[in-house]
């Protein structure tokens, strides 16, 4: 039985060191804080690009792949520890599409659901929001996840199968003959035939001590929570940069900003004030419900937001998955899964080559 250790204890992380148990390994999960609370807590949970048809094809890839997994794993998660990650799949609903040719052509290509909606279509689908559009794209099969309750299952799915190891930060990686032999953190040596780094926005820190670091850098993202009444939102909507998620219980996410802060993960009163006008704007019901939280988080940006996943070119052993940028929950269970398959020799669910981290981007 192999011997592997995951560094990361977010999303990607998780479920890439459950494919391992779930095959046979024995892993253990090293998490710097506490595992789910970095960007895999702070996000949305759309389990789609916002903008589908502007992403590069191994993207979509690894996203259609995980759109067709996660109703299953949401269900086996569910049964197995009876946290619901509330898989619900309300559409999106795209209101500021000029020329919605581009987007019709290649979601015929991809096998998607897509129409355009006019003026009195868009209020029919959205009758609380106020914009001026003559155009949407209306994607109905597009889906979301309390990511939080998800985080929250995976974790105590992976109680028994999984060694976790929380608030233990890998401070270096053991390498003996251009093989890496294991980890070292503030509390002693770890020892493994296999590394997997899945620390999202700290990847490149890691790495960079190897040489050839990939070219991941944090990115923030600010959050508004709004504590609404059931059924005021029924669909996910995007309107500009900006896009609005309702979830069971009547709360609405609204989000997000990029900014460029290092890892500075504190939340700005400009943010937030620029966030709430947004949000009242398109649903001016909002200026009535109370906000419920603001927050951020760090993102882990890759060029083309192609993320790097499979085997360091110089060191034996040792694997990535990471660079998901706004995107890790969409295609966490591609990811996890396509490197496992490089890991145990198996069958890749993906043609790999993309995501080298030699591949250009």
């Amino acid at each position: 039985m192999s011997t592997i250790i995951v560094i990361g204890g977010g999303i990607i992380g998780l479920l890439t060191a459950r494919e391992l148990a779930q095959a046979g390994a024995d892993v253990t999960l090293i998490e710097m804080g506490t595992t789910g609370r970095e960007s895999s807590w702070a996000g949305g949970g759309i389990l789609s690009t916002l903008r589908p048809w502007r992403y590069a094809e191994p993207v979509t890839a690894l996203v259609q792949w995980s759109q067709r997994r996660y109703p299953e794993l949401c269900g086996e998660l569910f049964e197995r520890t009876g946290i619901d990650p509330e898989h619900s799949r309300d559409g999106l609903l795209i209101v500021d599409v000029p020329d919605p040719a581009p987007a019709l052509s290649w979601g015929r290509e991809h096998e998607m659901a897509m129409e355009t909606l006019d003026g009195s279509a868009i209020r029919a689908a959205a009758p609380k929001l106020v914009h001026e559009s003559e155009c949407a794209l209306w994607l109905p099969d597009i889906a979301h996840v309390r990511n939080p309750r998800l985080i929250k299952a995976l974790r105590r799915a992976n109680n028994r199968a999984v060694r976790i190891r929380e608030h233990q930060e890998v401070v270096e990686l053991l390498v003996s003959d251009d093989r890496v032999a294991g980890v070292r953190t503030h509390t002693g040596v770890h020892h493994a035939e296999t590394v997997v780094v899945c620390a999202g926005a700290w990847t490149a820190n890691l790495l960079e001590q190897l040489g050839r670091p990939p070219a991941i850098a944090p990115v923030r993202g600010e959050m508004l929570l709004f504590h609404a009444d059931p059924g005021l939102l029924s669909r996910i909507v995007l309107a500009g940069e900006h896009y609005a998620i309702p979830r069971r219980d009547g709360r609405i996410l609204f989000g997000s900003t990029l900014e460029q802060s290092g890892f500075a993960k504190t939340t700005t009163a400009e943010a937030k004030e620029l966030l709430h006008e947004q949000a009242t704007t398109l649903f001016p019901m909002l200026r009535r419900m109370p906000i419920g939280g603001h927050w951020a988080g760090l993102r882990p940006s890759s060029p083309s937001g192609i993320p790097y996943i499979g085997a360091h070119p110089g060191i034996a052993g040792l694997y990535v998955n990471a660079g998901h940028f706004r995107y890790g929950l969409t295609m966490a269970p591609a990811s996890a899964h396509l490197i496992t398959d490089l890991i145990l020799g198996r069958e890749p669910i993906l043609p790999p080559a993309p995501y080298g981290l030699d591949a250009p981007r």
